[in-house]
């Protein structure tokens, strides 16, 4: 086992993840994280190229609030402008990145091609970079200054 300081995001990502599609629409999306307990989904195009990502955030404030309905497409409740990591990047360089970008959730991919997800949780679950972790978590808390 790596070191906890070299320890890469291959190492503690979640391989077995839920996708959705733009051909599913807000109602299969909620139906899909509740079947898999999870509040985040990645939207992912037929190569499996990641093309955008959906939270139950994402549902709430972009559909319920806006009084779409469950038949609404996925596309127009799902956030485009996505952060990506890569299997090979250190657990401390994903914090850095999700605390710089203020995101919980991190999708992994390597030669283009949705492989994982990471959670800031992951990374304290796992006792990787705990501290990292938590402070991260505590930017992304925080509400952002514009």
């Amino acid at each position: 086992m790596a070191k906890v300081e070299n320890r890469t995001l291959r190492e503690i990502m979640t391989k077995d993840i839920a996708t959705v599609t733009l051909k599913d629409n807000v109602y299969e999306v909620a139906c899909k994280m509740r079947d898999w307990n999870v509040g985040v989904i990645p939207v992912v195009n037929e190569k499996n190229d990641v093309i955008g990502i959906i939270t139950d955030r994402d549902i709430v404030i972009r559909g319920l609030a806006e009084k779409h309905e469950g038949s609404t497409a996925t596309e127009v409740v799902m956030t485009r402008d996505i952060i990506l990591g890569q299997p090979g990047m250190t657990v401390d360089e994903a914090a850095k990145i999700m605390a710089q970008h203020q995101i919980r959730r991190l999708p992994v991919v390597e030669n283009g091609k949705l492989v994982g997800i990471v959670a800031l949780a992951d990374m304290a679950i796992r006792q990787v970079h705990h501290d990292e972790a938590s402070d991260a978590l505590q930017e992304i808390s925080e509400p952002a200054t514009h």
